[in-house]
């Protein structure tokens, strides 16, 4: 009996010992497959690719369920959404394209804006993507933060190819859209008119088209209302420069390694350098332009190729209309002739270009702003700036508020750091137009935040939630405007799309320190007319004293709001001053600077009593003011805000 049981005993402890060996074998294979899937999403050079042309499929139907007109980014994520969920789709391009992929892929955009979740780290210190999805499937099939061109367009249409519910019209001529009668005395989008590639005219049948060209070419030929760069903070003619992006050759691994060890041994954090990544050379920004009117550098944003070659992102070209064919004519005629003396002088002044070679230019241009869609919704910089969650989320925004230069003259800025804002599906969804929904840069953002949503992970995550809307709205028998406004088909439309691999989950952060000042109504009044940035670290320094010059810059930058009521000048409220940025500001003073740049014509002790009779300065402002002999940045903006109530409410 007792050796049964030690036989028993026996066996038993080398079944215990034989499965803690399969656990541990088992552990070990999954800790090496996640070490290799983590090496895999590193930045990594990758083997160069042939590139796979694009073709037309040869036999395109009469009528559609979606029509998604635009191959970039946004555009694929679209079709892709709309045909996995049953929707028979056909993707076309205007622009004369045999790749997908347009910004990224033609106008070599390759390095990627990412938008990451405030805080949030994996196990092996990988950072959470917000917009997952289809732009992670792609994202995953290149080589990293920067990417090959070719291997990132042969990845989208390896994703078109695999869904046999899209049809692909390329190289057309001209694509107008065919409107009829709609709902409540709006137009709707019928079908799409197009002239093909061998110049025969076309009529395509649809109840959703989904606009997905850069500037939002549908929704303007449509009627849909729009603004125009910083028209909506009073500059129309405003808009951020263009970029011609070059590639280098000789770009070996050697030079590579140089290029490392200066932007990652500098002592500046705001340089660095990876494997496929590079960003820095800040000085190239004092580069002597040969056409100094037209031109200006800032410091390279470099994307490595697969070939040896890397891609330059850093040419920046103003006073063009990105929307105008003859305007981007122009555009690379001033860069192509501008190129080859930047390659010059960096070859002259830094030793690991002096073997580099210009190689070529993009197909297509880096185009940042042209239209702003007015949609049922529009994104504000309030919302940007508070890190506001909408109940009709499709995407995150976490990027930075960047404005690019708008002349030379002009150093761009950065107007906040958000942490993570939502976008909803109402900012997709176009004003008097139905049939449509419009994804991507020209979706319905003021311009300021703008500066922040229009980055590639943002919009190909708005392209597959617009996906998703087209199935709903058709089987729902809703317009896309109706779907927008109930919550019920929206909460239906996010289970959907958690589903296929998003993740639109409500969220909550802590208040941003500045908005917990008294002031913080100010700053929100002069944020929002682009008079004040904070920078990567949201510096507003609202405590900070002001002066008299300071308040002369903001009034006259305020005038914006309305010219026609500032008929005066500001600066004259500082007439005689010997150092006018050293006085400390009165609130008589402030007032006075106001009165005269509004051109009411009375003496300083008078201006704050006359702006209070014209309802332009409130009591409860000059409550918030602790020291009337030495006012701060924050009590100069809420007296900005008190006037912005009444002319802009």
């Amino acid at each position: 009996m007792s050796e049964q049981k030690t036989k028993h005993k026996g066996k038993s402890r080398i079944w215990m010992l034989w499965t803690l060996a399969v656990l541990i074998a088992a552990a070990a294979g999954a800790g090496i497959f996640a070490y290799w899937k983590y090496k895999q999403s590193k930045p990594h050079v990758g083997k160069p690719q042939q590139k796979i042309e694009v073709k037309s499929t040869a036999s395109i139907q009469d009528n559609y369920d979606v029509i998604v007109v635009g191959t970039d980014p946004e555009g694929v994520s679209a079709a892709i959404s709309a045909a996995r969920n049953g929707q028979k789709t056909l993707l076309v391009d205007g622009r004369n394209r045999d790749v997908l992929g347009g910004l990224m892929t033609l106008g070599w955009l390759n390095s990627i804006d990412m938008n990451y979740a405030p805080g949030k780290n994996s196990v092996l210190g990988k950072r959470e993507v917000l917009n997952k999805g289809i732009f992670s499937e792609w994202y995953n099939k290149i080589e990293g933060d920067s990417f090959d061109v070719t291997s990132a367009a042969n990845a989208f249409y390896e994703l078109v190819k695999n869904e046999s519910n899209i049809d692909l019209l390329m190289k057309t001529r001209s694509i107008v859209p065919v409107l009829g009668e709609g709902k409540n005395g709006n137009s709707k989008i019928e079908g799409i008119k197009v002239v093909k590639e061998d110049g025969s005219e076309r009529m395509i049948g649809t109840s959703a088209v989904i606009d997905a060209t850069q500037d939002g070419d549908i929704m303007a030929e449509a009627g849909v209302p729009y603004t125009y760069g910083l028209e909506d903070v009073g500059n129309k003619e405003a808009k951020m420069a263009v970029t011609l992006v070059f590639r280098l050759k000789n770009v070996t691994p050697d030079v590579w390694k140089q290029i490392e060890k200066r932007l990652n041994g500098d002592n500046d954090p705001g340089t660095g350098a990876n494997e496929v990544s590079a960003w820095g050379y800040k000085e190239l920004s004092n580069y002597p332009a040969v056409n100094k009117d037209r031109v200006k550098m800032r410091g390279l944003n470099i994307g490595r190729q697969n070939d040896n070659t890397a891609l330059i992102n850093a040419l920046q070209i103003f006073h063009i209309d990105g929307a105008d064919p003859k305007a981007r004519e122009e555009a690379f005629q001033v860069g192509k002739e501008e190129i080859p003396h930047v390659v010059d002088f960096m070859k002259k002044n830094y030793p690991e270009f002096k073997n580099v070679e210009l190689d070529e230019t993009a197909p297509e241009l880096y185009i940042r702003e042209t239209r702003h869609m007015q949609g049922e919704y529009r994104l504000t910089i309030t919302d940007v700036l508070e890190n506001k969650d909408q109940w009709d989320r499709v995407a995150f925004g976490s990027y930075p508020v960047d404005i690019q230069r708008l002349s030379p003259n002009d150093a761009g800025t950065v107007v906040c750091a958000p942490k993570q804002y939502a976008i909803p599906f109402r900012s997709l969804v176009p004003l008097k137009v139905d049939g449509l929904l419009v994804v991507g840069r020209a979706a319905s953002y003021n311009s300021l935040p703008h500066g922040s949503a229009r980055v590639i992970p943002v919009g190909m995550a708005e392209g597959q939630a617009a996906g998703v809307a087209a199935k709903l709205a058709k089987e729902s028998n809703m317009s896309f405007r109706e779907l927008s406004a109930s919550k019920e088909a929206v909460a239906k439309m996010q289970d959907i799309l958690n589903k296929q691999g998003m993740v639109l989950k409500p969220f909550s952060l802590e208040p941003q320190a500045f908005m917990k000042y008294k002031q913080y109504e100010g700053l929100k009044a002069v944020i929002s007319l682009g008079l004040v940035a904070g920078g990567y670290k949201n510096e507003f320094n609202l405590d900070q004293k002001s002066n008299a010059k300071r308040m002369v810059n903001l009034t006259e930058g305020s005038k914006k709001m309305d010219p026609g009521t500032f008929k005066g000048d500001a600066s004259s409220a500082i007439k005689g001053m010997e150092t006018p940025e050293k006085t400390p500001l009165s609130l008589d003073q402030a007032s006075f600077t106001i009165t005269e740049a509004l051109g009411l014509k009375v003496p300083k002790e008078a201006a704050r009593e006359e702006l209070i009779k014209n309802g332009l300065l409130t009591e409860a402002t000059i409550g918030t003011i602790q020291d009337k002999e030495n006012l701060t940045n924050g009590d100069t903006y809420m007296m900005i805000k008190d006037i912005k109530q009444v002319l802009k409410p």
